[in-house]
């Protein structure tokens, strides 16, 4: 039993520890339901389209292409693959609210290690 004078400091390590902890409960959660195969895809498909596009000097893909396993950019899931669709522009273009120059669709590998086709690269559709 702890006595009364060591209560308040317990607390006062507690209470930001546990509204610390609670904050990230729920990107924990998100990041166990995303396969670490998908993790790897969205990865693959990103550094496909940046290569396909002149690089990283010329291209950025779009924001969702950055979120775990490639958040709302990854379109379906099989047992061929991964689906990305996304689109992408010169840097800079989502923040300064300019519009994508290229619509990308890549399928990778199920285990998520290579691209298996890229089925669109090009003007937006």
């Amino acid at each position: 039993m702890l006595s009364a004078k060591f209560k308040p400091a317990l607390l006062g390590v507690a209470l930001p520890l546990l509204s610390t902890l609670t904050a990230f409960a729920p990107l924990v959660l998100r990041a166990a339901e995303i396969p670490r195969t998908q993790e790897k895809a969205a990865n693959v498909a990103r550094m496909k389209a940046e290569a396909l596009n002149g690089g990283l000097t010329k291209y950025r893909t779009a924001a969702c292409m950055h979120q775990l396993g490639g958040g709302s950019c990854m379109v379906r899931s099989s047992t061929d693959g991964y689906r990305f669709q996304f689109l992408g522009g010169a840097p800079g273009w989502e923040t300064m609210n300019r519009k994508p120059t290229v619509e990308t669709q890549i399928m990778v590998s199920p285990d998520g290690t290579k691209v298996e086709k890229v089925i669109y690269n090009g003007v937006p559709r």
